[in-house]
């Protein structure tokens, strides 16, 4: 029987370090994503990190699930290629907050994700996601390679001996003290390029250019409270127009604004408790590319590319 592909954790599973957990994941490596209890992302749509919230999450074909954290070790072990030796009704119950989140069946939701049948019988069908955002899981299971695409533009206590191979995207890092390779995130020429020596350009604080439009484009809570959305993902909204309020523990209301014309492409889930300041949307102004909310940017595949290059060329391979 062939053995098990390697296996690399990714710390992260917001919208850029899910094109790396695509990436990885359809070439046949066996993948374990690390997330926080409450994420983040705002583009939830193209975001494996929405499994956290739901216990499951599907992008573009590709399914992602929360597993409890002592039932990791387990589920990576379990191949499909032994799934007949096992109950078609097995189920994960995930743990969290005192929610259960019961999957059902790890081997018989397999979605076709292009992979080769070869890389498919050595991995799971889906992406495994565990909560456990200091990494503790990372010890246990003893990685070939550890990816920290986080993107907080600062390093959250990654490592160099966390793996054989450490690869970290983003500002916050330098290459040979906190990883060996770092991946350029930032838009233009360099991004996605290998950096063996040095750091990533610094965090401009300035969002990338899209259609036009850069720091328009992300808006920032305006303060403190609960998020109530009013126009969700998808959705074209025009300036000026309420997409959705903050409520304040006192009971009053702040509305939040469209801060331009175009189509949400990024919106905090309703409930969500945001800090002032906290990214909590992102509009893009360009109203033909609706798809684009629902498909991984190009942004992100280029990370995943990049990432499997580092990987490859050091002889990690599925």
């Amino acid at each position: 029987m062939k053995q098990s592909a390697p296996l690399i954790i990714v710390r992260g599973a917001g919208d850029l370090a899910s094109g790396v957990l695509a990436a990885i994941h359809i070439c046949g490596f066996r993948v374990l994503a690390l997330e926080t209890a409450n994420p983040s992302a705002i583009r939830r749509t193209v975001a494996f990190s929405e499994a956290v919230r739901l216990g499951h999450c599907t992008i573009e074909g590709i399914e992602a699930r929360l597993i409890a954290k002592d039932q990791v070790a387990r589920i990576l072990s379990a191949k499909d290629s032994e799934s007949d030796t096992q109950s078609d009704t097995e189920a994960i119950t995930a743990v969290l907050s005192g929610t259960e989140v019961i999957a059902t069946g790890i081997n018989t939701l397999a979605a076709e994700t292009g992979a080769a049948a070869g890389s498919k019988a050595n991995r799971l069908s889906f992406i495994p996601i565990a909560v456990d955002p200091t990494g503790e899981l990372i010890g246990e299971l003893q990685p070939a390679a550890v990816v920290d695409a986080i993107i907080a533009k600062k390093n959250c206590g990654t490592h160099l001996d966390m793996a054989p191979l450490v690869i970290a995207l983003g500002p916050g890092f330098t290459a040979g003290k906190d990883a060996h390779i770092v991946i350029e995130t930032m838009r233009g020429h360099n991004l996605a390029r290998l950096i063996y020596q040095g750091a990533a350009l610094p965090n401009t604080g300035v969002p990338g250019l899209v259609g036009g439009e850069s720091a328009l484009r992300v808006i920032h809570a305006p303060a403190a409270g609960t998020l109530r959305v009013m126009r969700d993902i998808g959705e074209s909204v025009t300036r000026g127009e309420t997409i959705a309020r903050i409520i304040h523990t006192d009971g009053s209301v702040t509305d939040v604004a469209a801060s331009l014309n175009g189509i949400i492409r990024g919106m905090l889930p309703d409930g969500f408790v945001v800090h002032s300041g906290l990214k909590m949307a992102d509009i893009d102004p360009r109203l033909t590319e609706l798809n684009n909310c629902f498909t991984i940017s190009d942004k992100a595949r280029s990370l995943g590319g990049a990432v499997l290059t580092a990987l490859l060329s050091r002889g990690i391979v599925p």
